[in-house]
């Protein structure tokens, strides 16, 4: 059996989605759960009208290693997904825990996200922000709308991690930004 979930808190409608077996977790509590849930720190980057434009993400998660797939959600009420809709390919710059001023700037509406940041183009067109830990370039296989976000599906194409790996990550968790390393080794 299928139903159609609506939450009146987001304004959107699953169509499809499982019938829940009892009450649906509320919007608070659900996030409550994914603070204490650590994140990779990514910033998601292309070209829109020959404009660079760029968000910060903590949804990346790899898919498969063969092929290599990867996704990642965006908000579809976002200014990122206007630029994302479209978009035939992408980079997915993996941060550093040097780049906690990066993440902020890429996670601010309405600046120009790239003004202050160090950043390079590929030769075929995407921005690369400079300092990160890695970087993937992709080409967008899928969009798919789940509640009031999307999936985006991305087909690896290309990578970098730099020579330097004693580069950190950045993860965020519980509102606050930090980094991994020797130091935070079990």
């Amino acid at each position: 059996m299928s139903i159609e979930l609506n939450d009146a808190a987001l304004g959107t409608t699953v169509a499809g989605a499982p019938a829940p077996r009892g009450t649906v977790l509320g919007a608070d509590a659900f996030k409550g759960v994914f603070r204490r849930h650590p994140a990779g720190v990514a910033v998601i980057t292309t070209v829109v009208d020959d404009q660079p434009v760029g968000f910060t993400a903590t949804s990346v998660i790899s898919v498969s290693a063969d092929p290599p797939l990867l996704a990642f959600s965006v908000d579809s009420a976002s200014s990122a997904w206007r630029a994302l809709a479209s978009a035939e390919t992408l980079v997915v710059n993996f941060l550093s825990a040097a780049q906690v001023e990066v993440s902020a700037r890429f996670a601010t509406s309405g600046i120009d996200r790239f003004a202050t940041t160090d950043w390079f183009t590929l030769p075929t067109g995407e921005p690369v922000l400079v300092g990160s830990a890695a970087w993937v370039r992709g080409e967008v296989l899928q969009r798919t709308p789940v509640g009031r976000s999307f999936l985006v599906s991305v087909l690896a194409l290309e990578s970098d991690v730099p020579a330097d790996v004693s580069s950190r990550p950045l993860v965020y968790h519980d509102r606050s930004y930090h980094g991994i390393g020797d130091h935070s080794v079990l």
